[in-house]
C-alpha cells in the first residue's frame, strides 16, 4: 500500500512501523519511500541502493534531515498499536516516528524559506561497514554538506549533541594447552584473563565537557570466549571490550589509551567509529537549539552525527521518542510528542534562512 504523505503525521508513523525492514532488509520501505517522494514535485529525487536523497529546488541546501530506514529484528512487536496516546510497534521510537516527521516536512515544503537536503538511508542497526550514509559519503561527500544536519534519533524531544565515539577491541590472552587431568603441564588462558577484567574493574572513566556539555565515558567487556572441549586446558582466551570515548577524543587517541590500559596484552580493534563535537558555536545551530526549548544534552552513545561532524558540518540528534526504550521489546512514543516535534521543526525551518 503507498504511504500516503498528506495524512496526518502520526498516520504515516503508523504504516512505516508496520512495513518490515530489518537491516539488510530494507528495499520495500526503500521503494515505497522513494515512490511517495518522486510524487512531490518541489522536491529531486535520487536513489543509491536502498538510501533515498531528496532536496527542496531552487534554493542551495543550507539544513539536511536525516534518519535511518532500519530496524533491529522483530520481537513479537508488530504491527503497531495506538493504546493510551502511544504508538507501540518495532522501530516506533528507533526511529520510524522521526522518519515519519522528515517525510510529511518533505512533503510539505512546497514554498521553503530555505534549502533542505532528506536523506533516508539503510543499516544504520548493524557495523559501520554496511552503513547506507557512509556509502553516500563514499560516492559523493557533498551530499553531507550543509550548515547544519539534523539526525531524527530519538531524543525525548529534546537536542543532543554530538555524540560519543565507540571502539569495539578484542584483548587476547595466550596460554599452553594440555589436557585437563594433567593442567599443571599447561597454562590456563582463561584464568589469566582474571587480570584483564581486574583492570576494567579498576579503570575509571573520564568525563570529559565539550562545547559545554558534560559527556561519561565507558570501557566494559562485552564478551568473553575461550577452551575448544571440555578436557583441555584453553591456549587462548579473547576478552571483547567496548569504548564508548568522548567527542574530545580522536579514535587513534582512543586507539592509543586502550593500548596503555592493557599493556602487556596483545589488542586488536575490530569496529571503530568517531565522536562528534557538538558544534554549538554555530549560529544556525544555537537558533535551532532556542527554537527546540533552549535545553541541550550530550548524546551517549554513537550516532551517525558523526559522519556529518567528520566532514565540517555540524550535526544534532533531535526527534520524537525515549532512546532509552529503543531496541525493546516494548518500544513505543508518544502521539503527542510526533506532532510536537513535527510542528517546532516546520516552524523552524520558516524561520531558518535568517541564520
Amino acid at each position: 500500500m503507498p504511504l500516503d504523505l498528506a495524512a496526518d503525521v502520526v498516520e504515516i508513523a503508523t504504516a512505516l512501523v508496520d512495513i518490515p525492514s530489518e537491516s539488510h532488509h530494507e528495499q520495500e520501505i526503500a521503494d515505497l519511500v522513494e515512490a511517495a517522494l518522486g510524487e512531490c514535485g518541489h522536491l529531486s529525487v535520487h536513489r543509491s541502493g536502498n538510501a533515498i536523497v531528496a532536496q527542496t529546488q531552487g534554493l542551495a541546501p543550507r539544513v539536511i534531515i536525516a534518519g535511518h530506514l532500519d530496524t533491529v529484528p522483530a520481537a513479537g512487536n508488530m504491527p503497531h498499536r495506538l493504546d493510551g496516546g502511544r504508538l507501540y510497534g518495532l522501530g516506533a521510537c528507533d526511529m520510524k516516528s522521526g522518519l515519519a516527521v522528515a517525510l510529511k516536512l518533505a512533503y510539505e515544503m512546497r514554498t521553503p524559506s530555505v534549502g533542505v537536503r532528506f536523506i533516508f538511508y539503510d543499516c544504520e542497526e548493524v557495523a559501520a561497514v554496511h552503513n547506507g550514509l557512509a556509502r553516500l559519503v563514499a560516492e559523493e561527500p557533498s551530499v553531507v554538506e550543509a550548515d547544519l544536519a539534523i539526525v531524527m534519533e530519538p531524543s525525548n524531544g529534546v537536542v543532543e549533541g554530538g555524540c560519543q565515539g565507540t571502539i569495539r577491541a578484542e584483548v587476547r590472552v595466550p596460554g599452553e594447552r594440555a589436557h585437563s587431568a594433567r593442567s599443571w603441564q599447561g597454562s590456563n588462558a582463561v584464568h589469566s584473563a582474571g587480570e584483564i577484567l581486574d583492570r576494567l574493574n579498576g579503570y575509571v572513566p573520564r568525563e570529559p565537557t565539550v562545547d559545554g556539555l558534560r559527556y561519561r565515558e565507558g570501557l566494559n567487556a562485552v564478551g568473553i570466549r575461550g577452551g575448544i572441549a571440555g578436557n583441555v586446558i584453553p591456549d587462548e582466551c579473547i576478552v571483547t571490550v567496548n569504548y564508548r570515548f568522548g567527542p574530545d577524543l580522536s579514535v587513534a587517541d582512543a586507539i592509543d589509551h586502550l593500548r596503555e590500559v592493557f599493556d602487556g596484552f596483545e589488542l586488536t580493534v575490530v569496529d571503530e567509529a568517531p565522536g562528534a563535537r557538538p558544534g554549538l558555536d554555530r549560529k544556525i545551530v544555537a537558533s535551532f537549539v532556542d527554537a527546540m526549548g533552549g535545553k541541550v544534552e550530550p548524546k551517549f552513545g554513537w550516532t551517525d552525527v558523526a559522519r556529518f561532524s567528520a566532514l565540517g558540518t555540524p550535526a544534532v540528534n533531535f526527534g520524537p521518542g525515549d532512546p532509552t526504550i529503543a531496541h525493546s521489546v516494548d518500544e513505543h512514543v508518544d502521539v503527542s510528542e510526533i506532532h510536537q516535534v513535527y510542528a517546532k521543526v516546520s516552524a523552524w525551518l520558516d524561520t531558518a534562512e535568517n541564520f
